[in-house]
């Protein structure tokens, strides 16, 4: 994910867990015949603006996560505020954190000149995350479509499902509980903060209060992140000090070595009841990298809109 990654939030209220549908709506051939096109089309761009930005990968991957827990995999994230309406781009674990809206809209321009009114934003993220993993040299898979997009947003979901960098692990766990995803697939998740940088304000707190963290580790992230609010919020970090542009398992090895840069990352290794996993990924890449795989399939499956709800977005940003 990207900048405090697939993290930041706060309290509660209208909570939707979302209903479950069947995977079984969602193909990867959904769009062989109407978009063949499709696939090479999208890579093309996302291709583009990781050269430009080898950061915008992570971003692109963890919109995806940001759009799928709130009210499922439909595109809402992307819409944009109007006068009568309120989206989830200011929702407080997206406002200033979220980005690659304008590669969206690039994808979605050049789709559209391949196959007009066919695929929609909610699965253009989706293709976008798997393609931005492989790109940053991670594992591929065979991303499931057929999804529609919604023609609402929820704020107050994206408030409450999303869980905050300041998560303790049984919050973590409840948070991917209410989607309907395991402890062991919310581990293998996390994981994909092995791209991806985040803001002083998302690691002050960890970096300077926390005692589960390597002392030079937080003295090296404390001279870029002054220890007063305000001051240095938007100072920028890698989540995985060692490879922040490579899709792989050293997130885990800083984990184990007490180097993780949220508050929420540490606590996944933090003597709790996921340790033995974040140690076996730690030493088994392929392992994670199956488990990741899996996770993110099983994420895209939640509560898409299919046959005639919602629509085909002509523009990401709006309803039609």
């Amino acid at each position: 994910m990207a900048s405090s990654s697939f993290k930041s939030l706060a309290p509660i209220s209208l909570v939707s867990y979302p209903v479950r549908a069947s995977s079984a709506q969602l193909t990867p051939n959904f769009y062989s015949s109407s978009c063949p096109k499709l696939f090479p089309t999208i890579k093309s761009v996302v291709q583009s603006a990781i050269s430009s930005e080898k950061r915008m990968g992570a971003s692109l991957l963890r919109l995806f996560f940001h759009d799928c827990f709130v009210n499922g995999c439909d595109g809402s994230l992307l819409l944009d505020d109007t006068s009568s309406f309120t989206g989830e781009k200011n929702a407080n674990p997206n406002k200033g954190s979220v980005r690659g809206f304008d590669v969206i809209d690039k994808i979605k321009t050049a789709v559209e000149q391949a196959c007009p009114g066919v695929v929609s934003c909610a699965d253009i993220l989706a293709v976008t995350a798997r393609d931005s993993v492989v790109l940053l040299g991670g594992p591929t898979w065979n991303v499931k479509l057929g999804r529609r997009d919604s023609r609402t947003a929820s704020q107050s979901g994206a408030n409450n499902n999303i869980p905050p960098p300041t998560s303790s692990l049984s919050n973590l766990i409840s948070k991917f509980s209410a989607q309907g995803l395991s402890a062991k697939e919310m581990v293998a998740l996390v994981g994909a903060h092995t791209i991806g940088q985040a803001r002083c304000t998302n690691f002050r707190a960890h970096v300077y209060n926390d005692t589960d963290i390597d002392a030079t580790f937080a003295k090296t992230r404390q001279s870029n992140c002054p220890s007063t609010s305000g001051s240095g919020d938007n100072n920028l970090a890698p989540l995985d000090l060692q490879t922040p542009v490579a899709f792989d398992n050293n997130y885990f090895k800083n984990l184990v070595s007490k180097k993780g840069l949220l508050h929420s990352d540490q606590q996944v290794f933090s003597g709790g009841s996921t340790n033995s996993q974040v140690s076996t990924y730690s030493t088994s890449p392929s392992t994670w990298s199956s488990d990741f795989v899996a996770a993110m399939i099983k994420m895209g499956d939640i509560s898409p809109l299919t046959g005639k709800s919602g629509e085909i977005r002509k523009n990401c940003r709006k309803t039609n």
